[in-house]
């Protein structure tokens, strides 16, 4: 029974890991996407500048042609005159032929690069766009689940039942006082009632895993039985029960996990007869099945590396 409770503890860890590594990556991917923006604003501000200084200086090399033209026009002894001004203006203008070359190498480079990280951002977008969905669908999965069970349980409402979310799952608490008596293992008529009807809004979600966790007070067993020694034995024989109970509800086997959490797990002090009662409950705890979410997060992942 302990093995079996350190795999389901185990369990309930992953989940939560993996439901932190969705927000964490959710968040990752945004910081992503904003630094790529940057990054493309800078790339189209250094091509606007490049195409500038690209307008500049074939607005430098018309200039320089038509001094060129002009020098030819002159007399044999105007350009004689003129051969170092033209010299001059040649090298210029050569110059500036390399510099304009190395423009264009630049704008084609950057150009490139734009399109690269536009491609790059459009399919972070889509990624992104497809994790906050599943995450959509998942908080909408549970939220219908709670309405769903809560309908299912209206009548037996009050302080001997209660339908709550916590860390995106559903918890079913239901006391000692509508389940069992005193020690006992049996389940009440009333709580086999509200077990089937629980059952039953279940049967039929496929997708949804079912812990039934057992707990009591910190009172002591006065007169152990070979069947129970302590609060260990009582609560998972309890949770086993019910586990069975929910089963014979047409809920498949495969879904179902039963454990025993004893006194470890209290939710008030044990300090007062009615603080013992709300300690001595079963929880069962529903969960939706997360694939599709964890293969995004899978998908993700691998892209990143």
């Amino acid at each position: 029974m302990k093995a079996r409770q350190a795999a389901t503890e185990q369990s309930r860890a992953d989940i939560e890991r993996q439901q932190r590594q969705a927000v964490a990556e959710l968040k990752k991917t945004t910081d992503e996407l904003a630094e790529l923006r940057l990054q493309t604003r800078r790339l189209i501000d250094d091509s606007t500048e490049t195409g500038r200084n690209l307008r500049r200086t074939r607005q430098l090399n018309t200039q320089l042609t038509d001094s060129y033209d002009k020098l030819l026009k002159n007399s044999d002894r105007t350009i004689a005159d003129k051969n170092a001004d033209y010299n001059k203006v040649a090298k210029d203008l050569a110059r500036r032929e390399a510099e304009l070359g190395e423009l264009d190498v630049n704008l084609k480079k950057s150009r490139a690069d734009i399109d690269k990280l536009t491609a790059d951002l459009t399919a972070r977008e889509a990624r992104l766009a497809e994790l906050q969905k599943a995450l959509a669908q998942k908080d909408k999965a549970v939220n219908d689940l709670k309405a769903s069970v809560s309908n299912a349980l209206r009548g037996f409402k009050g302080t001997d039942l209660e339908v709550k979310m916590k860390d995106g799952k559903v918890y079913v608490s239901l006391s000692e006082q509508l389940l069992f008596k005193t020690g006992s293992t049996k389940v009440d008529p009333k709580g086999q009632e509200a077990l089937k009807q629980l059952a039953a809004a279940l049967q039929n979600q496929p997708d949804v895993n079912v812990v039934v966790e057992g707990h009591t007070d910190n009172v002591a067993f006065t007169r152990p039985t070979a069947a129970m020694q302590d609060n260990w034995d009582l609560s998972v024989l309890r949770a086993t029960e019910i586990a069975r109970l929910l089963t014979n509800g047409g809920i498949q086997p495969q879904r179902v996990t039963a454990s025993g959490r004893s006194q470890y797990v209290p939710v008030a002090p044990n300090d007062s007869p009615a603080n013992k009662a709300l300690n001595r409950r079963t929880e069962i705890i529903l969960t939706p099945k997360l694939d599709e979410l964890f293969k995004i997060l899978d998908t993700n992942s691998s892209g990143g590396q």
